[in-house]
């Protein structure tokens, strides 16, 4: 048995995070749903199984739901697909659109009642409310039917992430309930999980496009080939994803350190097809504004999309040039103050008592950010 397992499309997505990238990144998705397809399709799977959440919400536009039943349909062979926790089975939800019945291929399963597929059984976990604390496996029975034995669920594996009990789903889940394979949707990277025995037999898909920054490993979709009955399944991880979503944290501590991030901005592979968020922190010598502000050029000229966040990035201690920026009076005075005080073994002005030369560090970063927010 040969087939492609794929989840969490999140088709509808509205991507507001990427501001003027949003069409390109909702585009994306439906290149990527294609993707998983054609890979399939490439790759001799007798069926593919979609775990949940192939629309962003239930209310998507019906152009979208038609365009996602025709890139099913196309893989030619049988498709199963369950609703997830965003688009779960609910009245007047988009499973309720007339395209599902145009295709003799693709299924949308509703209940939780095995299924017969080619080569074994498939036991399907619908998801038919927005939030749950029940495992939605737990109907499944260890015994009874032959063959190869599927699950297809949508939740959250127990220990993952405790603060969000959606769903739950045990870590031991496949091999309680006897299943050869358990292919699950929700999260959006890909994770394989070890059985008692160290055989992976559950995993998450990932999403095959990222749909945000910190994603880790997603972009993804997998082919899994089980031999029969009891065996172990042989799994491998098909890359799907275009969009690289890119996060950058830096600390410029010396003078070349902005000049390094500009080279690397710069070596990006594919910069029409990079979305970037760069946060840097420390402390900028005057002499490398200049550096620091073809970073933004180069942000702005190259990249889908970026957003760049140098709130927390210090003037050096020689550079008094802001402070001459702010209004005469007592602000300035403040910020001069607060910037002599900061300076080890400085005594003059003297430090008020109880107050350290760290504290007025700290009092002067936030002085700082506030002046270059309200200078903007």
């Amino acid at each position: 048995m040969k087939f492609l397992h794929t989840a969490d499309w999140q088709i509808g997505m509205k991507a507001a995070h990427a501001g003027k990238a949003g069409p390109a990144v909702r585009d994306a998705r439906f290149e990527a749903a294609r993707k998983v397809v054609d890979e399939g399709r490439r790759r001799g799977a007798e069926f593919i199984l979609v775990a949940g959440d192939t629309f962003e919400d239930n209310g998507v536009d019906r152009v979208s739901v038609r365009k996602v039943v025709d890139i099913l349909a196309s893989f030619g062979g049988p498709v199963y697909v369950i609703p997830g926790n965003h688009d779960p089975w609910v009245p007047g939800s988009v499973w309720e659109h007339p395209a599902w019945k145009d295709s003799d291929h693709v299924r949308v399963l509703l209940e939780p009642s095995p299924v017969a597929i080619p080569g074994g059984v498939l036991y399907p976990c619908p998801v038919t409310e927005k939030h749950s604390t029940r495992d939605p496996t737990a109907w499944i029975r260890a015994d009874g039917d032959k063959g190869i034995r599927i699950g297809l669920a949508h939740g959250t594996v127990e220990a993952i992430h405790r603060d969000e009990p959606e769903y739950p789903i045990p870590a031991d889940a496949a091999q309680r309930t006897g299943l050869d394979y358990l292919a699950l949707g929700h999260w959006h990277s890909t994770v394989l999980y070890e059985d008692s025995s160290r055989a992976v037999r559950m995993a998450y898909s990932g999403t095959p496009e990222p749909t945000g920054f910190g994603e880790r490993a997603s972009g993804r979709c997998l082919l899994v080939e089980i031999a029969g009955p009891g065996e172990v399944p042989r799994i491998e991880e098909i890359q799907t994803g275009s969009l690289a979503w890119i996060e950058m944290s830096e600390e410029i501590r010396e003078r070349g350190d902005v000049a390094r991030i500009r080279d690397r901005l710069q070596r990006v592979v594919d910069p029409g097809r990079t979305l970037v968020s760069l946060c840097l922190r420390g402390v900028l010598d005057p002499e490398e504004e200049p550096e620091l502000a073809s970073v933004r050029d180069i942000l702005e000229a190259r990249l889908l999309h970026w957003r760049l966040d140098d709130s927390a990035l210090m003037p050096a201690p020689q550079d008094e040039r802001w402070i001459e920026a702010i209004p005469a009076g007592y602000l300035r005075e403040a910020a001069r103050r607060l910037l002599a005080w900061s300076a080890p073994g400085r005594n003059e002005p003297p430090l008020p008592q109880g107050f350290s030369p760290e504290a007025a560090a700290r009092a002067l970063r936030i002085f700082y950010s506030l002046s270059r927010e309200a200078a903007r």
